[in-house]
């Protein structure tokens, strides 16, 4: 062993003093609190879903004649493939959850204001990367209710003024589902969206570096508790410790409620409920209760004062008494939200 690290050292002539010098940035100290660190959860679940994924890659064949048969195939003869599928399918599901419990806690905490607006519009974009990550990946299976979903995302995509028709033409590759579809699914699904996550991980964690993270301080801390605590080793075993946890929720989760397998698509036979996954409900709600457009345009609206509300914040604290009404616009949207979720859940058609 003495050996290796001599050879090791040799080459790469760095002590451990000098290791812990270069990563031992100190860390502000609400990151104690657990629901602080959520920015990483995201992150180690995005590693499942990489590695998992390959996994199925080798089996997975993206065309509609062998995609449904492929992926029964994974679940129910390729040794242990029906954990691997779960395991992805549950990572899917918490990564989204984590991303966007982690956007809200940057909502409410203020920590979009200046001079940290660019990293907020890179959180929104990584948002909107999940959730078409997901929607990508559930349209892979090829199964009734993913079909037809896939098939209703895109006559959205098509309502949308002046580039609906484009938008459309890109996402099936033709007028209608056609042979083309999954495998622009599976390149979406499988290559342009992870790197395109991981290129916004990279600069969201360098503006971070280049910022710092954003402090807070509590009532019930007491008088000269430290600002900051070490990187490493402390933040680092509260990061694995929160990976672990992470771990065995995902195989437990995998194992008690694995991945199902619904009815083949069928063309021809459209369901009497379609519904998206659950991520998607509360647009898939909003565009019942408006007409086509009129929803496209609304939600568009909305997404764009998503993306500007460091600048809109800033003009409301500046040209009014209320410092904090982004709090009550952030608790009456978050309400809005559950409320649409929960509607479309129970709904029956």
């Amino acid at each position: 062993m003495s050996t290796v690290l001599n050879w090791v050292g040799e080459r790469l002539p760095v002590s451990g003093r000098q290791f812990r010098e270069l990563t031992n940035e100190p860390v502000p100290y609400h990151l104690k609190r657990w629901w602080f660190a959520l920015g990483g959860t995201p992150a180690y679940l995005f590693i499942v879903q990489i590695f998992t994924g390959i996994l199925l890659a080798f089996y997975y064949e993206a065309s509609p004649a062998t995609a449904y048969q492929s992926v029964e195939h994974i679940t129910n003869e390729v040794a242990f493939g029906w954990f691997i599928r779960s395991l992805h399918k549950w990572a899917a599901t918490l990564m989204i959850a984590a991303v966007i419990l982690h956007q809200i806690r940057v909502f409410f905490t203020g920590a979009y204001r200046r001079p940290r607006e660019i990293n907020w519009f890179v959180g929104m974009c990584l948002l909107l990367c999940t959730l078409m990550t997901g929607f990508t990946g559930y349209s892979l299976v090829f199964e009734q209710l993913s079909f037809w979903g896939a098939t209703v995302g895109a006559n959205i995509a098509d309502a949308t003024p002046f580039v609906g028709g484009f938008l459309k033409n890109m996402m099936l590759g033709g007028e209608s589902y056609n042979q083309a579809t999954l495998s622009r699914f599976f390149v979406l699904h499988a290559a342009i969206l992870p790197v395109t996550i991981v290129l916004l991980i990279a600069v969201h964690i360098t503006i971070i570096r280049l910022q710092g993270v954003t402090e807070f301080r509590f009532k019930d801390e007491e008088t000269g508790a430290p600002k900051t605590f070490n990187f490493f080793p402390d933040h680092l075993y509260t990061e694995l410790m929160i990976g672990l946890v992470l771990m065995i929720l995902l195989s437990a989760l995998a194992t008690i409620f694995p991945a199902t397998l619904g009815p083949a698509a069928n063309p021809l036979q459209t369901p009497e409920i379609i519904k998206p996954e659950w991520f998607f409900y509360v647009a898939f709600r909003w565009l019942k209760l408006f007409t086509g457009t009129a929803a496209i345009l609304s939600m568009g609206f909305v997404l764009f004062v998503m993306f500007a509300w460091p600048f809109i914040d800033a003009l409301i604290r500046k040209k009014t008494r209320f410092q904090e009404a982004s709090v009550w616009i952030g608790i009456l949207g978050v309400l809005a939200i559950i409320g649409l979720t929960v509607w479309e859940a129970i709904a029956k058609h």
